[in-house]
């Protein structure tokens, strides 16, 4: 069929193949995955990927054309409307399923539901979305006609559309990865270490010597950062634990901690930290434990309050900090960081641990949440030497890259699942979804515990680029305690939906998604081997952490 000049092939100003490629993936974005989206975000989500679906229909229709040789058809005014029909419908329907969906995830995760009222914003922000990115996928494209037809006056038709693409595409990808990006990430660190020089509500340097920042510590106050002072100058104190334990006498816990500035390097603030340490005493206490932070220097409140509250304060807490950003950053240019700040504080520590006698060592346990897990895995070579080197550990929300937490989930024994997994029969490694309630195995666990706490609807778990053409083990399980049985896999599909939930991750109620506050009580009673620690005390700790919050 020859070539035709026209444009009127598509609907309005848009083509028809594009369109009909949006409707299928705008269609499909209401799918059920971890977590339920407010309205104004799943309209977001339904813009961009209809964004992406017109620009993949318009062009596989141009390379369709090409191949056939011929140009685009003329359609007549009843197949628009067509069209037109067939789009309203599809969407209506979709959005009234994606609201049973909304409804039925929002209960699951103990959230209370938008009202029906808030579903008009889909299609509102959804088109608002769609409009702005196809306007720029445009203007992209102009560019590159404009460069086409420069380059056409100096050389070939045929080689000036390739020579203008392979540019377009060559300056993009140097900005975007290049350019663009160290300048965004410059201007990243820039604003999260003018942060890290506030301090947070509540925050008040120490008065005494067992935490750093106060009276005799070698680390300065104004060099901890805004999450270093939070850390040391908030916690429990002795008189507040002994009121917990009805009145039994407690101490005040030891709380050391090194920030960014208070040395040069990984290795110098490792050992500023275990001077510190050593200096308030903190290796003469029952329990030790290192902490391994989050992106920003963040100690989970909940994690290590919990552990001084169970450990009635004999005990001392060691970490530091890595990074100014925070951990979803961290991951894409910090990850070297945080494996450099686990081990680093890990080694320094278990170095003067391992010098002391024996009889007056203290027990010796290890925590990381989010990639503080990651970077609190790093010191460690698999089971035996966490048996070795450790009375116990807690990884909290692991990220599904963890070396040590994906060779204890792919060697899981046969017939576990992988939400919750078992691991050896659980002799040292053990995974619960919901501490407070169980930990399988029910049998006895004697020696070094290792625990992981993870959410079923947790998408900093879950995610994975295998995602884009693998269906995962636990979407061919039984779902997890909060993830709607409706939730399935779709190649490409699921690995954007869970993509996009990362976002939400922490804004869920404790117990769903990336939100473990107050889990950690039950958590450090299961490796501390608190057995008598009765509901109605548990949940007054949790509480605790959660108002804290």
């Amino acid at each position: 069929m020859p070539r035709t000049g026209t444009r009127r092939f598509g609907v309005g100003d848009y083509t028809l193949p594009g369109l009909w490629v949006a409707l299928v993936l705008a269609c499909l974005s209401f799918t059920p995955s971890l977590l339920p989206r407010p309205a104004a975000f799943q309209g977001a989500v339904v813009g961009i990927d209809a964004a992406l679906g017109y620009g993949l229909g318009v062009l596989g229709a141009f390379v369709w054309r090409e191949f056939a040789d011929r140009g685009p058809r003329e359609l007549s005014e009843r197949a628009r409307r067509v069209w037109r029909v067939v789009a309203v419908l599809a969407l209506v329907g979709a959005t009234l399923v994606g609201r049973r969906w909304h409804v039925q995830a929002s209960r699951i995760v103990d959230a209370e539901p938008e009202s029906a009222w808030a579903t008009l914003l889909v299609p509102l922000v959804g088109g608002a979305v769609f409009v702005l990115l196809v306007a720029l996928g445009r203007a992209i494209g102009n560019l590159y006609g404009r460069v086409s037809t420069w380059l056409a006056r100096r050389m070939g038709e045929r080689a000036a559309r390739a020579t203008g693409l392979l540019a377009l595409v060559s300056v993009t990808v140097l900005l975007a990865s290049g350019v663009l990006w160290d300048a965004s990430m410059r201007f990243a660190d820039r604003v999260y270490a003018t942060l890290d020089g506030s301090t947070p509500d509540g925050a008040t340097q120490p008065s005494t010597g067992l935490r750093s920042g106060g009276p005799g510590s070698l680390v300065e106050w104004d060099s901890l950062g805004r999450e270093g002072r939070s850390f040391t100058g908030r916690g429990p104190t002795s008189a507040e634990i002994s009121a917990f334990h009805d009145g039994e006498p407690a101490l005040d816990p030891i709380r050391i901690y090194a920030g960014l500035s208070s040395a040069d390097d990984t290795e110098q603030r490792a050992d500023l930290a275990v001077r510190d340490l050593w200096r308030a005493g903190g290796f003469e206490r029952e329990s030790l434990l290192v902490v391994t932070a989050t992106g920003t220097g963040w100690v989970e409140p909940s994690a290590a309050g919990s552990f001084e509250y169970l450990t009635r304060g004999d005990s001392a807490v060691v970490s530091m900090q890595y990074s100014h950003l925070p951990s979803w950053l961290s991951f894409l240019v910090d990850q070297e960081k945080a494996r450099e700040a686990g081990r680093g504080l890990f080694d320094a520590v278990y170095e003067r641990w391992s010098r002391m006698p024996p009889e007056e060592r203290p027990r010796l346990f290890v925590f990381g949440e989010s990639l503080g897990s990651f970077g609190g895995e790093t010191a460690f070579s698999g089971e035996f030497d966490l048996r070795n080197r450790l009375d116990g550990a807690l990884f909290v929300g692991p990220p599904n890259f963890n070396p040590l937490y994906r060779d204890f989930v792919e060697g899981r024994d046969p017939g576990s699942k992988e939400v919750e997994p078992v691991y050896r029969a659980g002799r040292t490694i053990r995974f619960t979804t919901l501490p407070a309630r169980s930990i399988e195995p029910q049998s006895a666990w004697p020696g070094t515990r290792v625990l992981y706490m993870q959410h079923a609807s947790d998408p900093v778990t879950w995610w994975s680029p295998d995602l884009i053409l693998s269906k995962p083990d636990w979407l061919d399980e039984p779902r997890g305690r909060d993830v709607l049985e409706d939730t399935r896999w779709i190649p490409l599909v699921t690995f954007w939906q869970v993509s996009v939930d990362l976002a939400l991750g922490f804004s869920t109620t404790p117990g769903h998604g990336h939100n473990f506050s107050g889990e950690h009580v039950d958590g450090w009673a299961a490796v501390l081997g608190i057995d008598d620690l009765g509901e109605d005390d548990a949940e007054a700790l949790r509480q605790v952490f959660r108002r804290e919050q």
